[in-house]
């Protein structure tokens, strides 16, 4: 089932972005009230997402579904069909193309799932380092793909960077935990590291969450060891530079959370598209 669907808002201005004065082509061959429809398949295989705007983009222009629809998160084999559009040729011109690109694209991120093979016990999530502008198409697609988001935004996590420690000067890790738990009780507190004797010093203050940045599997390791032995209960999130090729050795090491920004430049599949006149 697809997570949501995006607002025709959106959907409106990329459309109005590929047409902004109409289709110059089909105008010109006087074909655009002819009748036809358009399939969209997978070419290979995916995880779709983006079918739901896809029809909608249609529907916006005209266009009626032939059919059933593939929904978002389904895995699809070459040739699966994934959705049919019927009505006159200058709606599906207008259309056809960034229906098929914005599968592409959404289906490309969500080949997360590929990163949770072998080893769901790990969480994966990922970051907020969408291209700008997109981040709501880019979330329907990490959901679509099995993971979640890390943060949604800087308005919902407490999330504290070396960044945000060069402006607390000495202040003991304890003191501003404390600090956090009383302003947002609700809210985990997350500490980005980049040490050892960093996390140490984290995870005995009583950090909810310890965000390991680019560290070795083999330094995570000890960490996470530590961690487990300790009292506190923190738990190990790996961030920098995860992707399919390592993510399922720092979870072997002990890493509970993958954060992960690789998704968002993944390869867009490839969706096969057919029109026909009648």
């Amino acid at each position: 089932m697809s997570p949501y669907r995006l607002p025709d808002a959106f959907l409106e201005s990329l459309l109005q972005e590929d047409s902004p004065c109409g289709d110059a082509t089909t105008f010109t061959l006087a074909i655009g009230h002819m009748r036809g429809h358009l399939v969209f398949r997978a070419r290979g295989e995916m995880v779709l997402c983006g079918s739901e705007e896809a029809q909608r983009l249609g529907e916006l222009r005209g266009l009626t579904a032939v059919g059933p629809m593939r929904v978002s998160g389904s895995p699809l084999a070459a040739g699966d069909e994934i959705l049919c559009l019927g009505g006159d040729a200058a709606s599906l011109h207008l259309v056809w193309k960034t229906a098929q690109t914005l599968m592409e694209y959404l289906s490309g991120i969500a080949i997360v799932t590929a990163a949770r093979r072998g080893h769901t016990a790990a969480s994966v999530v990922c970051t907020r380092k969408n291209f700008p502008g997109t981040k709501a198409a880019a979330i329907k697609a990490v959901f679509s793909g099995g993971a979640s988001p890390h943060r949604l935004s800087l308005s919902e996590t407490l999330l504290v960077f070396p960044e945000h420690r060069a402006f607390l000067r000495d202040e003991a890790p304890g003191t501003t935990i404390e600090r956090l738990r009383q302003c947002w009780p609700e809210r985990a507190v997350v500490v980005e590291v980049n040490s050892e004797s960093e996390a140490r010093r984290w995870i005995d203050a009583g950090a909810d969450i310890l965000q390991l940045e680019k560290m070795p599997v083999e330094k995570l390791r000890q960490i996470a060891a530590y961690a487990a032995a300790s009292r506190q209960a923190t738990k190990i999130a790996a961030a920098g530079g995860i992707d399919v090729g390592n993510a399922a050795a720092y979870a072997e090491a002990g890493a509970q959370t993958l954060v992960t920004s690789a998704p968002f430049s993944a390869r867009p599949r490839d969706v096969a598209v057919t029109m026909e006149s009648g």
